[in-house]
């Protein structure tokens, strides 16, 4: 079955679907929807959009939590979605830290790149061309723009401090929260 990624959009995790922590989200009990989130991704799939989540978690590496209660919050966002219409149709995550230099860890783009392959978006410079990114913060937004993508910010988890620093990508379209992306993307569309 091939993808496409006309109808993909990329969002970070913590601080756009749920809730952020500076002590890192480690278990299913500290993984709490912000309101608005998972009726947003229902939104967009039953517009045909196809969800991808890039996220860093360096928690892993850190020994915060194990894979699998990484994996446990996956589901418990997959359970909670389910009743409103609603998946994710992919997830990558960076388990490094900076100092591991990888080119997974956003603002680097290797998630967005190993995206732009699983959606059989290749074969171009600029890949991801149009493609939303949503996220809080410069980072998340740096990693997709690399590839073409076009940055939204919302202002949930390090938004408004991410709006404050400035140096945004060109383009950066500021939202309320990922609830008010989807309903500005979707009227634009109509």
């Amino acid at each position: 079955m091939s993808t496409s990624s006309s109808k993909l959009i990329i969002l970070d995790r913590d601080g756009v679907i749920n809730e952020d922590s500076d002590d890192y989200v480690k278990s299913v009990d500290e993984w709490i929807p912000l309101p608005g989130s998972l009726e947003a991704i229902a939104l967009l799939n039953q517009a045909g959009y196809q969800i991808a989540i890039a996220t860093n978690q360096s928690g892993l590496s850190r020994g915060f939590f194990t894979i699998g209660d990484l994996h446990a919050m996956h589901n418990k966002m997959d359970a909670l979605l389910k009743p409103l219409g609603g998946r994710i149709d992919s997830i990558f995550f960076c388990p490094h830290q900076d100092s591991h230099q990888c080119d997974c860890r956003k603002p680097a783009p290797g998630m967005m790149k190993e995206i732009a392959l699983r959606y059989k978006k290749i074969g171009s410079t600029q890949p991801l061309t149009g493609v939303p990114i949503v996220g809080d913060s410069l980072r998340d937004l740096e990693a997709g723009v690399v590839l073409g993508a076009a940055p939204h910010l919302v202002l949930t988890g390090k938004g408004e401090k991410t709006l404050a620093k400035g140096k945004l990508p060109e383009g950066t379209q500021i939202h309320a929260d990922l609830l008010a992306f989807a309903n500005a993307l979707l009227e634009n569309k109509a």
